[in-house]
């Protein structure tokens, strides 16, 4: 079985979501996406990874074509084992608690330094609004993050949080995710913390 789709112009995470109703429709076959953005490209091919589909991209004059191949003959991802619980923090500010700008800064990089203590580390940092700040240039807890990524914690920042603030090209930490992926990573965690 064969599916096309043609997600050019449509904004997130309707790519992705375009995506998932054609995996639940085909059993063993290709799917065909177009879409017209780096971020959209990223999040279809992290979504197809992550439901243990094959699938390569290839780019002409801004067009991103996918294609994910689902069923026989696709090699199953391995799974990485890591010193991680599954927990999930949902970052929505670049400082901690309201108030004082200058102590919520000094609290967020406080926080970061604790967590690299903790164990087992949490599996997914995710952030949005605001919080995407942190994972670009410049950001006071860059360091800490590089080393929670080191050390098996995975890392997203919202594609339309990092568009909105003109940071996509300054994303330093991490890699880009969708709403759609950010509701299904909640739902999915045994503890899901929202800062």
């Amino acid at each position: 079985m064969s599916i096309k789709i043609d997600a050019r112009g449509m904004a997130c995470p309707q790519p992705v979501i375009a995506v998932k109703k054609a995996l639940e429709k085909v059993i063993d076959g290709v799917i065909a996406i177009q879409v017209d953005n780096f971020a959209a490209k990223e999040n279809v091919l992290k979504f197809a990874a992550a439901n243990q589909c094959a699938a390569e991209f290839q780019e002409q004059d801004g067009i991103y074509s996918i294609t994910i191949h689902k069923g026989q003959g696709v090699e199953k991802a391995q799974t990485i084992e890591t010193v991680t619980e599954n927990t999930v923090f949902l970052i929505t500010h670049d400082t901690l608690g309201h108030g004082s700008k200058e102590l919520g800064t000094v609290l967020i990089k406080s926080f970061f330094y604790a967590l690299l203590e903790k164990e087992p580390l949490p599996r997914l940092l995710l952030f949005m609004n605001s919080g995407v700040y942190l994972t670009s240039e410049n950001s006071p807890v860059t360091e800490h993050l590089q080393e929670l990524a080191q050390r098996g914690v995975q890392i997203l920042s919202c594609g339309t949080c990092l568009d909105y603030y003109e940071l996509k090209d300054k994303l330093a930490v991490g890699g880009i995710t969708n709403m759609y992926t950010i509701v299904e990573e909640m739902s999915a965690a045994n503890k899901a913390i929202t800062l």
